[in-house]
């Protein structure tokens, strides 16, 4: 048994403990609480000082293209002009340089073991390559990586369809959008995640774009696909009466406990109330969203209907820089109204409970793993609301120390 002792212990499921401790012993949290209290409870257990530390959960990446990683945007400054040219400079810069091979694999080890020693236990990785098959082993915390298909066309479809039937399942497969992959794509893809009880993440209302083409068949992402001779007829369907992507995913039957909508920014009060319905989980990705311009996602909105989303960074293509903490930032720069514990808490065990490993991970809390993080604290830091606004605010030069 030891007793980790901090000045501050951020459980996330409770409040701040001023002067508190963490019991572990063979591997997991056996109490949280008061540091006199648990030394009495526990006389016999070593005592293990984190002076100047907080002690709290590890962090989790819901969302990242590991696959990605080579492709930093010329310009990290310079956003792009518009969502669609975006697309087509990752599409081209991707054909020239590579989709797989020794550059791209040790770009995304190189990011892999950066997100550890910031202190991230798991990510959500999506990607179209077997990049991810070689990672696993060098990352000391857990890899959920998910194989993505996208395709409008029905020849495409009927292709895709076949390749999935023969993925072993092992392999978790989801899709990759509703603007780039046909509704009865989507519809195979999370019905298989149903059978094989898998996470569904899926891009959604990343762009405004996106709903016009949705609702309507018109707009810049419809004229992007024309261009590139992935649109015909067939991409519409029409018997759906849709307003917007996620009324066209839940009317094709895919929002549920076990979906995952990554970025909703462009969502509306409505599309918010039936997400909550439906208890499906929302990914937020400021720092792709800033830098693609793409606008703000509504999260004191979700919130209030009792959603707590999980943060991720998307890629190193349209983010240029890869660190939960940063995103943690930006959220609080973006949202200045939110409060500090609901940002640590969307890093923590928002992310767990997303990914289905909130049994392990997320808090601070009796039977949860005994792996987590001691932080630096500033000298200055007095009070809990201090701590947590230097963790999501004033928070660039934090390096954490793994437990």
């Amino acid at each position: 048994m030891i007793l980790h002792h901090a000045p501050w212990v951020l459980p996330v499921a409770r409040p701040v403990l001023a002067d508190g401790a963490v019991a572990a012993a063979d591997g997991r949290i056996r109490a949280v609480g008061d540091f006199a209290e648990l030394k009495k409870q526990y006389p016999g257990a070593a005592v293990r000082e984190h002076s100047h530390q907080a002690l709290m959960p590890a962090l989790i990446n819901a969302h990242i293209h590991l696959e990605l990683s080579h492709l930093p945007p010329a310009d990290p400054h310079h956003a792009p002009e518009h969502f669609t040219a975006w697309i087509a400079e990752l599409l081209n810069r991707r054909n020239q340089l590579g989709t797989t091979g020794k550059p791209v694999e040790n770009a995304a080890r190189m990011i892999l073991a950066q997100q550890y020693q910031s202190g991230v236990i798991a990510l959500g990785d999506i990607g179209n390559t077997d990049t991810a098959d070689n990672l696993g082993d060098d990352f000391p915390g857990l890899l959920f990586h998910f194989r993505e298909f996208l395709g409008l066309s029905p020849k495409t479809v009927k292709k895709l369809t076949a390749q999935l039937a023969d993925e072993p399942d092992t392999v978790r497969c989801t899709a990759h959008a509703p603007y780039s992959t046909h509704a009865d794509l989507i519809v195979t893809l999370k019905r298989r995640c149903r059978r094989l009880g898998h996470l569904f993440p899926i891009h959604v209302a990343e762009s405004g774009s996106e709903n016009q083409l949705i609702s309507s068949s018109s707009g810049e992402l419809k004229d992007f696909l024309q261009q590139r001779g992935f649109w015909d007829d067939a991409c519409r369907t029409s018997e759906i009466d849709n307003s917007g992507s996620v009324q066209y995913l839940d009317q094709l039957g895919i929002l549920d406990e076990q979906t995952m909508c990554v970025h909703c920014v462009h969502v509306s009060r409505d599309d918010i109330q039936l997400i909550a319905a439906r208890g499906t989980k929302i990914c937020l990705c400021p720092g792709s969203n800033r830098f693609l311009g793409v606008g703000r996602a509504p999260v004191q909105s979700f919130l209030e209907k009792g959603i707590l989303p999980a943060i991720g960074t998307d890629s190193s293509a349209s983010n240029p820089e890869i660190s939960i903490w940063r995103e943690m930032r930006l959220l609080r720069e973006d949202h200045p109204a939110l409060d500090p514990a609901d940002i640590i808490a969307m890093a923590t065990v928002g992310g767990a409970l997303t990914l289905g490993i909130d049994q392990d991970y997320g808090t601070l809390a009796q039977g949860k793993r005994a792996r987590f993080l001691a932080v630096p604290v500033p000298d200055h830091t007095n009070t809990s609301r201090q701590l947590l606004n230097d963790l999501v605010a004033d928070n660039a030069s934090i390096q954490p120390i793994w437990i």
